[in-house]
Formats: C-alpha cells, sequence, structure tokens
C-alpha cells in the first residue's frame, strides 16, 4: 500500500527527531477539536498533514479548527497511518502532550479497523469474520446488525442473508466498526487492450507518477484487498487517465458513471486517444443513445430517470445487461441516492469511486465509504500545484454593497427570496465588467447559478452563452472558439460545474453559486487549475453580497479552499479593482 506522497507525509521517526520542531501550530483540545494557526512557523506543512487524518469545521482567516471523526481516522487508516503516527505528529506540532480523551478516542477509533473481515467460505457461503467472541456477541444485540444475519451458532462467524453485503457493511459503519471486505469480486467479462505510449494525436503519453500509484493503490496487485475504495485528485490533475489505468490493469468490461452528457464525451474521447480500444467497443448509454458494449459510458441523470415519484427507474437494469468486471464512479460525491440504493447491490462488482473532495452536502460521507470503498490515495491540490502538475491558483472573495433600492426589498423578502437577491445583485454586473476590461489578456470563465443573471452578463459583455438548455452540439462548438481564442470569454451555468476541458482557462469569475456547496467550489476552481501550457497561474474571483446571506453561504464554501490549503483574500470592491492584477503578481 502506497502511504507516503500520497497520503500524510508524515516523517519517520530518525527524521522527526532531526527535523526542526514546528511547536505552536496546534492546538490540541480535549473534544477533538484541533486549531491550526495559519500565522505559525511551517503551517502549511502542518496543514497538510493533519487534513490527512483529520476533517476541516471552521475556516475563519487566521485559526483553522479540525476535528477528529471516526471516518477521517478510518480512512487514514485504510492506507497505512498508524496511531502512533497521528499522535506523534500532534504533539511535535503542538508542542505539549496530546489530551488523553483525544489519545483515546484516536486509539479506540483504529483499534476497530481489522476487526470484522467480510469474506467468502469455500462452501460459498458470505459472512462476518470477527476477531472476538465478545465483539460477535455484542453484534448480534445490535438490532440493524442482527437482521441481516442468517444463522449465528458461532460468534466468530456471523453468516449474512441473500443479498445483505452492502447492507452490512453500511450498517456496521454506523454503529462503530468498519469492515474489510476481503470476500472477492465477480471477475466480469475480459477486455484486453493497452495504454499507447502516443495518443492518436501523436502527442507522447503516459501516466504521471501519482496517476500510477493511485491506480496501483485500487489494484492492490489484483488480490481481494483491492478492486473497491477512492481516489481523491484535485480537478485537472487527470482522475479520468487513473479510471483509465486502473481499467488496464484489471483487463475486465466495465461501466462508467459520470455527471453529464459532456463527461460522457470526454471520458470517450480519452480512452479512444489514449489506449487501444476500438470506437465499436466504447459505447454510451445516454439520452441519445443506448449502447451497451465492452465499456459503457451513461449519466447520473439518465439512471434516475423515472416518469413519476412512483414509478420504476427504467435504466436500472444496465446494471445487469453485461458482466462488468468494474464500476467507476465519476465525481463519486454527487451519487444520487437511488444510485447508492443499487450500488448496495453491487458489491460483489469492482467499485472505483473519483473526486475531488469527499465532502457531501447531504452527509452521506459513511455509504461512499461502506458501499463504494474506504480512500485508497488522496493527494493534496498544493502538493501537485508545487511540481507543476496543476496551475498556480489565487483566490479572492470579492464584497459588493447591495444597491439601496433593493436593501429595502432584501429586508422584507422571506429566507428564500433573500437568497436569490442577494445571489442577482445588480451591482455585480459592473464588478465583472471591470474584472473583464483588467483581465483583456486571459482566457475568462463567468459562472453563475441563475440564467437571467448570465443572459444579462452575457449580452454585457457580448460573450457567448451556454446553459443547461445549450444543446450539447452548441455547446462543443463554444468550448472549441474558447480554446482557440476565438471567443476568449465565455459565460456558463452550473453545467460548467464538471468534464470541461478548458486548459487555457486562468481566470474564473463567479457570481452566484448553490448555497454553500464546498463541492460546487471544487468543481468551480477546478475549472482554472489545468496546467497551462506557459506554467501561468490562475485566479478565481468569487463575487458576494456584502452583509446577507450570500456572504454567510460564501464562508461555508471557503472551507473547501481551506481544506485545500488556498489563502482566501478578502477585499472590497474598490480593494480588488486598485490592487495590483493577481496574475501579474504571481506571474512576475
Amino acid at each position: 500500500m502506497q502511504t507516503g506522497q500520497n497520503m500524510l507525509e508524515l516523517n519517520s521517526p530518525s527524521e522527526r527527531s532531526a527535523a526542526p520542531r514546528k511547536a505552536g501550530a496546534l492546538i490540541v483540545q480535549k473534544d477533538r477539536t484541533v486549531l491550526l494557526d495559519l500565522h505559525a512557523p511551517a503551517a502549511e506543512t502542518v496543514r497538510v498533514g493533519l487534513s490527512r487524518f483529520a476533517e476541516l469545521i471552521k475556516s475563519p482567516e487566521h485559526l483553522h479548527t479540525y476535528r477528529l471523526t471516526a471516518l477521517s481516522l478510518w480512512n487514514a487508516s485504510f492506507v497505512g497511518v498508524t496511531e502512533a503516527e497521528i499522535l506523534a505528529f500532534l504533539e511535535e506540532n503542538s508542542g505539549r502532550k496530546v489530551p488523553k480523551e483525544v489519545s483515546a478516542y484516536v486509539a479506540e477509533m483504529l483499534s476497530r479497523t481489522g476487526k470484522i473481515f467480510l469474506v467468502r467460505k469455500q462452501d460459498g457461503t458470505l459472512g462476518l469474520e470477527v476477531q472476538s467472541e465478545d465483539l460477535g456477541e455484542s453484534l448480534l444485540k445490535v438490532s440493524s446488525v442482527r437482521d441481516l444475519i442468517d444463522w449465528a451458532g458461532d460468534p466468530l462467524f456471523l453468516p449474512l442473508k441473500e443479498g445483505t453485503r452492502g447492507l452490512i457493511k453500511k450498517a456496521l459503519v454506523r454503529v462503530g466498526y468498519p469492515v474489510e471486505d476481503v470476500a472477492g469480486y465477480a471477475a466480469g467479462d475480459t477486455l484486453a487492450f493497452e495504454s499507447r505510449p502516443f495518443d492518436l494525436s501523436g502527442k507522447p503519453f503516459h501516466f504521471r507518477d501519482y496517476q500510477e500509484s493511485a491506480a496501483q493503490s485500487f489494484y492492490a496487485e489484483g488480490t481481494d484487498r483491492g478492486g473497491a475504495g477512492v481516489v481523491v485528485l484535485p480537478c485537472g490533475a487527470g482522475k479520468t487517465v487513473v479510471g483509465i489505468r486502473s481499467m488496464e490493469l484489471f483487463q475486465v468490461q466495465t461501466l462508467i458513471l459520470t455527471t453529464n452528457r459532456s463527461s460522457v464525451s470526454q471520458w470517450r474521447r480519452e480512452l479512444l486517444q489514449k489506449t487501444t480500444l476500438r470506437e465499436d467497443q466504447v459505447g454510451e448509454y445516454t439520452g441519445d443513445a443506448k449502447e451497451i458494449c465492452p465499456v459503457t459510458i451513461s449519466t447520473y441523470q439518465i439512471l434516475t430517470w423515472r416518469k413519476s415519484q412512483e414509478d420504476p427507474f427504467v435504466h436500472f437494469d444496465i446494471f445487469s445487461r453485461a458482466n462488468w468486471g468494474l464500476v467507476i464512479y465519476d465525481e463519486v460525491h454527487l451519487l444520487p441516492a437511488p444510485v447508492f440504493r443499487v450500488t448496495a447491490e453491487l458489491q460483489a462488482r469492482r467499485r472505483l469511486g473519483l473526486t475531488a473532495t469527499l465532502v457531501r452536502e447531504d452527509g452521506k460521507e459513511d455509504e461512499v465509504f461502506s458501499l463504494i470503498g474506504p480512500c485508497r490515495y488522496e493527494l493534496p491540490w498544493r502538493v501537485l500545484e508545487k511540481r507543476g502538475f496543476i496551475a498556480e491558483a489565487r483566490c479572492v472573495e470579492v464584497r459588493v454593497p447591495l444597491p439601496k433600492e433593493q436593501s429595502l426589498d432584501y429586508d422584507m423578502a422571506d429566507q428564500r427570496h433573500k437568497i436569490r437577491i442577494a445571489a442577482e445583485n445588480p451591482a455585480k454586473v459592473g464588478v465583472v465588467e471591470a474584472l473583464v476590461k483588467r483581465h483583456a489578456a486571459d482566457r475568462i470563465l463567468v459562472i453563475g447559478q441563475y440564467t437571467r443573471q448570465l443572459h444579462q452578463l452575457s449580452r454585457r459583455l457580448g460573450a457567448p452563452i451556454i446553459t443547461g438548455k445549450t444543446p450539447n452540439h452548441e455547446r462543443e462548438v463554444l468550448y472549441q472558439a474558447f480554446r482557440s481564442g476565438e471567443a476568449p470569454i465565455l459565460v456558463v451555468s452550473k453545467v460548467a460545474n464538471f468534464a470541461i476541458d478548458l486548459p487555457d482557462a486562468n481566470v474564473a469569475i463567479q457570481v452566484s453559486g448553490t448555497f454553500g456547496s464546498r463541492q460546487e467550489e471544487a468543481q468551480r476552481l477546478g475549472r482554472v487549475l489545468r496546467q497551462k501550457s506557459d506554467g501561468s497561474a490562475a485566479v478565481f474571483y468569487a463575487l458576494v453580497t456584502e452583509g446577507t446571506r450570500d456572504q454567510e453561504f460564501a464562508a461555508h464554501r471557503q472551507l473547501f479552499l481551506a481544506e485545500q490549503g488556498y489563502s482566501y483574500e478578502i477585499r472590497t470592491v474598490q480593494q480588488a479593482l486598485l490592487a495590483e492584477s493577481p496574475l501579474a503578481a504571481r506571474n512576475s
């Protein structure tokens, strides 16, 4: 298992003793919260290590608050991080003994891993292999677990009822015991292919070291300890390529589920350009085509379509229409609840989740952990930025006052309309125009939530617009115009959150978003993070209406940027427009 650069970057004991102490960066509290002083020496290095086993809760300007949770510790454990490493890291960087309550919690949570294994006996019986009789008897006292057990004459082996492989993993996570599934997988039909040393355009192609490491961590030498889990990499780092490498390692027919039609096209294009797969071997299952091929790419939207709330999901049979050896869930943090349910029935298939963040706005991180698998590989955004694989980025929040004529409407409105009024603040239009003028030599994406606002911006800027109603073929024409420089400004709705390959975009101006979604912030920042051909930097502006719900939501979205280690500058309109250009400062 890869445990070095891809995870904590915690030093060995000998390296720790030789390294200068970073005392004072952390304050570890009895309630399992950990405070990080952003002004302390080596705060950035400490943040990278801490974020691998703790969850960021709050991110004000000077002091960030993390919390140790069961899931954060279990995910760290599954990639090889030990109790001793975690406690030593906390002690070194706080300069004092970790509170006994915290030490006890870390020890207790990590002791629960490796205690229960889901296995298949030689006679085909599927069940839980429990490491102690006391634990087995305790589990049988929990109704959510006991109801899934077929018969329990031996507390060291609890056979499962038919079709409960996914359900038992969910139940055990929720009672505080992660199960390691080593019951094996259906082999799936074989599919022989290779990656190309040169893609179809003649450009040299190879897997970057971290992409190879990510795929190998998931593959786990083809053993039953691999084949299920999540890879966390930033947008622009090549998660699609990790998926392709994983497919090449397993050599099996694969179902790929992704977010939208544009993403389907991107996956298909990448597979055909970078591998020896033929066109007739890679099919699309969308609203436009219903192909079942050795590699089939579909969307969450079509899988969850049905005529009414009472009707069945008519396309769920895609899971049984071929003998899939691997299912890839792109942007797994967006997996819809109905697909979670069918995934519980797919536990005999290998499952790979790809994402830029494990955070889910619906709080279902535990379902990703239990039904897709634990985190197998993660690499921080800033690590890849420093290595030159993604663009260096600067994040600037611009506080825009609400004009007096809208202020009264805002004060009188209900909560729902307050959100809309603040998001569509007409003063944002003038700020966007000024920022676009300032970045006249750059490739600019103007991104927002509300189509009325975006159409107004499109008219004022004289720039093309892409919304959910824009036909796919027209979208591709506009994307190509942006890539070529013919259309250096593109106004886009939330359809641009995913799977847009626009590597030259180096400025994003966000005018409105979805209720403080960290997921959305990850995707939108990702639009400007792809590696630039000239090595230049990028800037991400978020326009926020001052003193409103808009500002409250921005504080929540900021959590994502802080998680990834990005500085987050807050400026007034005057400061933003009069200061030196962020790109000029960064690129000089």
